[in-house]
């Protein structure tokens, strides 16, 4: 079953145009709109990254998260080590 797309229209660089039409005849796709979807989603999936990575380093530095994680691994420290005892 197909999805539904919407059109959009873009303007491209005429060597980015040629690129896609070179990439097209090399059979990588089964169409234009596929490959570009592709590129978009990972392009996108990329920018999504970069933005948790930055929260996470952003984080890393704020005082009540490290005071919450430092309780949360003291908390568990025994059970952890009880579980290490019952592998080995």
């Amino acid at each position: 079953m197909r999805t539904k797309t919407k059109k959009a229209t873009f303007n491209l660089h005429p060597d980015v145009l040629a690129d896609l039409d070179e990439a097209m005849a090399r059979g990588v796709a089964p169409s234009k709109n596929i490959l570009v979807e592709r590129a978009l989603v990972k392009e996108l999936k990329g920018l999504q990254k970069q933005e948790r990575q930055a929260k996470w380093k952003a984080a890393a530095k704020d005082p009540l998260l490290i005071k919450d994680l430092n309780e949360i691994e003291s908390d568990f420290q025994s059970a952890d080590a009880e579980t290490a005892r019952r592998i080995n």
